[in-house]
């Protein structure tokens, strides 16, 4: 399989790369920094940006790999301030995958809708319901049991 486009932002958070899903206007820039800001206040290990818009997902040796579209390498969109140049991991192996303003999400969610393929790849999913805050639930996903403390997903 060769690289695939998304339509996604992708974050760095310990030793693996949140994809991050949604429409436009979802908040996934929003929560790119969200997060880059839970590391800065101690409450994960790290977190840098990966890609913001648009990412290029390949498989390698069985994982799904991101990197950024070169034309947006270390661009991160801010409301109200506009693309900004911030540091940026060039790849990384996608741990987790949140969907926000998902409308499978629900309170008490069912095995499968914890779970996507991409690329022929299965990972965790994290379904974000539209008007819900993603912060507290994407912080309580990675401190579960399938995660290890520095974020990296147990395999």
């Amino acid at each position: 399989m060769g690289t695939s486009t998304l339509h996604a932002s992708a974050v760095l958070v310990g030793r693996c790369a949140a994809l991050i899903r949604g429409p436009s206007g979802s908040g996934k820039s929003r929560l790119v920094l969200m997060l880059m800001a839970a590391a800065d206040a101690g409450l994960l290990p790290f977190a840098r940006l990966i890609a913001d818009d648009r990412c290029h997902v390949d498989v390698a040796h069985g994982r799904l790999l991101v990197r950024p579209a070169a034309a947006l390498a270390g661009l991160l969109e801010v409301r109200g301030l506009g693309l900004r140049q911030i540091t940026f991991e060039p790849i990384a192996l996608v741990g987790l995958v949140i969907d926000l303003c998902a409308g499978d999400a629900r309170r008490l969610p069912v095995p499968e809708a914890q779970l996507t393929t991409i690329a022929g790849i299965t990972l965790p999913r994290l379904a974000v319901a539209a008007g819900i805050e993603p912060i507290p639930l994407v912080l309580a996903a990675l401190r579960t049991e399938q995660f290890d403390k520095d974020g990296s997903l147990n395999r």
